[in-house]
């Protein structure tokens, strides 16, 4: 699977962003889209997901009120808006989608796959 990180760039204190990951199409059965971010000497840290089945959203506490993450299956391809941006949202935003194959129509072979990763900068 092979993850397209659109969106990032150098925006200002409170400007919103909106961050695009598309999936590339093959068997591999999607199951949570989602996005988590890193900057220098910290942790990858969690931001949002959604699930494709029904998409059930989840958002870290640092995010959450105002930001959104949406999907469009049709293209394997989630949207994450973040609104009111400070400069503690400063970091390298990294796509991630986890899922399995299918083994004789039975979920098999687990997986997560990683974007290349998408710099985010604010600058107050």
């Amino acid at each position: 699977v092979r993850l397209s990180e659109t969106g990032g760039g150098l925006v200002q204190a409170g400007d919103s962003l909106t961050l695009s990951c598309a999936a590339s199409k093959s068997a591999f059965r999607i199951t949570v889209m989602g996005w988590y971010r890193q900057t220098p000497g910290k942790q990858r840290e969690f931001v949002a997901s959604i699930t494709s089945s029904d998409a059930t959203t989840y958002y870290a506490d640092s995010v959450k009120g105002r930001s959104t993450i949406s999907r469009d299956n049709s293209k394997n391809t989630i949207f994450l808006q973040i609104k009111d941006l400070n400069p503690e949202d400063t970091a390298a935003y990294y796509c991630n989608v986890k899922g399995h194959n299918l083994c004789e129509g039975y979920p098999c072979d687990f997986k997560e796959y990683w974007g290349q990763g998408t710099q985010v900068t604010v600058s107050s």
